[in-house]
């Protein structure tokens, strides 16, 4: 970790170093290294936040907020019932180049068919390159969703929907659907290097990718014909640096700028600090316990209400929270509309914990395995300490656990592929819609193999429910049954929601116009450095 941290600082040096005078370079640390630079391959904080800097949507969030704003496309019109989506590119949006290709033409209608049928059609030519399994888009439930996606004109685009769907349109501004260039594609496929596409990827946005150094640094410089105009930065990098004491460090000696999820000990000192400044946020987060019910004894309702009853939640937020963040009872955070407050968590009962799990069979317990992140997330700043407090409580009952981890891809690979059977996973939302939580993180299409429900957990009548919300635009009518959904999730208990999180990043003071998101993807488009 120690010689990781070197190298990434020494990259970053080089860059500094290498730069013309007057040029200016931000360092980010942040805390792990991106699955892909592709934003249609990922599902992580940590890749989605490393692609955004290259792309853009058709329509996206105003920064800091969840409120929708036109993007690539200016305008667009929706049919009465719901279901046709017309969009209107803006004129004269140019893709970056590299070494490998120069555009010849500004973006079209044909980049979007190209980035959203890629996902969608299993016959595409680039569905199967690098591999992709688009896990976002299917969770999202897209492939079903979509009815077709028309050219009307260079400029035009209908997108036709099989049902209406009330979060269609903050879906788009997910990363996943991003706009990559068609022209790129087609060049790299007929050269046979399609997965080039992947690894030295391309879009609109305000930076160029220039460079990726597995565990050590991306990348990227200024984009000259960024179509909102260039950015202060010429250069920005991300130092991968997972270690949150080194992170600081790394702050602290000016190597970095803007550094990700200080240690909840170090809050005081950052604030103190007269160098750095002291970023917080309620998060928009969940971080949880997921348990496995395809696995025995987890496909029991009362082992898993008897988890629930044997851990000290409260505990764990004073001992690793440092007190910023509350316990959950729900899966959505209460800052979110829809939340059920109404519902009264489990209570911390070893005695009725162990009185189930002996209804279950179970009266001297069992052993099972535990697995937890190797990094630290917004919503779970130690993974390793609330696995030992979880252990140590559930031996209580006489559970005994096997605590395993594994490297950040890697650990998220596993879980979706189900070889867990206890997991501390958590969300960040993605476009502040209830949907992004229940849908994607319970509902039975991402119960599969790839998907985000690490649960493995399906339940028609939640399942019902969940889809019935997206049907209608009515915020009265979603938020009664979301509530309901929440009611059955607490009576089947798939998972053991632990925290929701004040969500905290820092800056040196030197920087300006850095805003953190709510949605946890850090944007750098229009930050600045003081001389």
């Amino acid at each position: 970790m120690k010689r990781t941290a070197v190298l990434a600082a020494g990259l970053a040096a080089g860059l500094q170093a290498a730069a013309p005078a007057g040029a200016k370079t931000l360092v980010y640390c942040s805390e792990g290294t991106p699955e892909s630079l592709n934003p249609q391959l990922v599902t992580t904080t940590t890749g989605l936040n490393a692609a955004r800097q290259m792309f853009n949507n058709l329509v996206e969030f105003i920064p800091g907020t969840t409120t929708l704003r036109p993007a690539l496309a200016d305008s667009w019109t929706i049919s009465p019932d719901g279901t046709e989506y017309t969009f209107h590119l803006r004129d004269n949006v140019r893709f970056q180049s590299n070494d490998i290709f120069t555009p010849t033409r500004p973006l079209n209608s044909d980049d979007v068919l190209f980035s959203l049928e890629r996902q969608w059609k299993e016959d595409h030519p680039y569905h199967g390159v690098s591999g992709g399994r688009f896990d976002y888009f299917k969770d999202m439930g897209m492939p079903d969703l979509l009815k077709s996606i028309e050219k009307i004109d260079d400029r035009t685009v209908r997108i036709t929907l099989a049902r209406p769907e009330a979060p269609f349109l903050a879906n788009l501004a997910m990363p996943f659907n991003a706009i990559l260039s068609a022209e790129y594609a087609a060049q790299l496929l007929e050269a046979g290097t399609p997965e080039l596409l992947d690894e030295k990827p391309l879009g609109t946005g305000p930076f160029v990718f220039r460079g990726f150094q597995k565990d050590v640094a991306v990348r990227y410089g200024a984009f000259d014909d960024y179509w909102e105009g260039r950015r202060p930065l010429d250069t920005l990098v991300f130092s991968i640096t997972p270690n949150a004491a080194v992170r600081l460090t790394k702050l602290k000696a000016g190597e970095c700028h803007v550094m990700a999820f200080p240690n909840p000990a170090d809050i005081g000192r950052i604030a103190e600090d007269p160098s750095l400044r002291l970023l917080q946020q309620e998060g928009l987060n969940i971080g949880y316990l997921a348990l496995n019910t395809q696995k025995p004894p987890f496909d029991d309702v009362r082992v898993r209400h008897a988890i629930n009853m044997a851990i000290d939640k409260q505990a764990i937020i004073d001992a690793v929270y440092g007190g910023a963040g509350v316990v959950a009872k729900n899966p959505i955070p209460p800052t979110l509309w829809s939340y059920n407050d109404d519902i009264e968590d489990f209570p911390y009962d070893i005695a009725a914990a162990q009185q189930l799990l002996a209804e279950a069979g179970y009266p001297q317990g069992f052993e099972s395995d535990l697995w937890y992140m190797p990094v630290s997330r917004p919503y779970n700043p130690d993974a390793r300490r609330i696995a030992e407090m979880i252990a140590s409580d559930l031996a209580r009952i006489g559970i005994r656990l096997e605590l395993v981890t594994q490297e950040w891809s890697d650990y998220r690979i596993s879980l979706q592929n189900g070889e867990h059977a206890m997991a501390l996973y958590g969300w960040t939302g993605d476009n502040g819609d209830p949907d992004n939580f229940l849908h994607v993180l319970l509902g039975c299409t991402a119960a599969r193999i790839g998907g985000n429900n690490v649960a493995r957990w399906c339940d028609p009548e939640f399942d019902a429910l969940v889809n019935a919300a997206k049907l209608t635009s009515d915020q009265e009518e979603r938020t009664a049954l979301y509530r309901k959904a929440q009611e059955i999730f607490k009576r089947e208990s798939p998972w053991v929601p632990l925290a929701h999180s004040v969500v905290f990043m820092a800056e040196r003071k030197e920087v300006e116009g850095f805003r953190m998101d709510p949605l946890g993807r850090q944007p750098f488009d229009g930050v600045d450095l003081k001389p």
